[in-house]
């Protein structure tokens, strides 16, 4: 249902931009803006945190989501756990529950989601470091 949903919000917007095209809005090749590259030097600010969320701690790339066990499936639950990841400088995530869900199952499946999430390290300057981010999760069905 939510890819649907996604589908169908990228349709919605794209569609303007298919009407409005005209004749000669195709892709030009590569040799028409030969003229129009500008050679720079190499450029490097220094003082200026340029990847400032990764100052704060690890940004995540990845974060798929845990899936409600099968022997649980039917059943109506509103339950939590707490986690933290520890986001090595090398982008290595390791898991570890603060506080387990009632369940068993649940707690398991949000380790193994938990688990395939990937990141940017943290950063000091232009360093990469190790830094740490709680998340909670909350599974609930109606």
């Amino acid at each position: 249902m939510r890819n649907i949903c996604r589908i169908l919000l990228a349709l919605v917007l794209l569609w303007p931009a298919v009407l409005y095209a005209a004749v000669g809005d195709e892709a030009t090749h590569e040799s028409d803006h030969e003229e129009d590259v500008l050679e720079l030097p190499e450029v490097h600010v220094h003082g200026l945190p340029l990847n400032k969320d990764q100052q704060l701690g690890p940004v995540a790339k990845s974060t798929p989501w845990p899936v409600i066990p099968a022997s649980l499936t039917g059943q109506e639950i509103d339950d939590w756990m707490k986690a933290r990841l520890l986001v090595s400088k090398q982008a290595q995530v390791t898991v570890v529950v603060l506080e387990p869900c009632k369940h068993r199952e649940l707690t398991t499946a949000g380790v193994r989601a938990l688990g395939k999430w990937t990141f940017d390290p943290q950063m000091n300057g232009d360093d990469p470091v190790d830094g740490e981010l709680t998340v909670r999760i909350h599974f609930r069905t109606q």
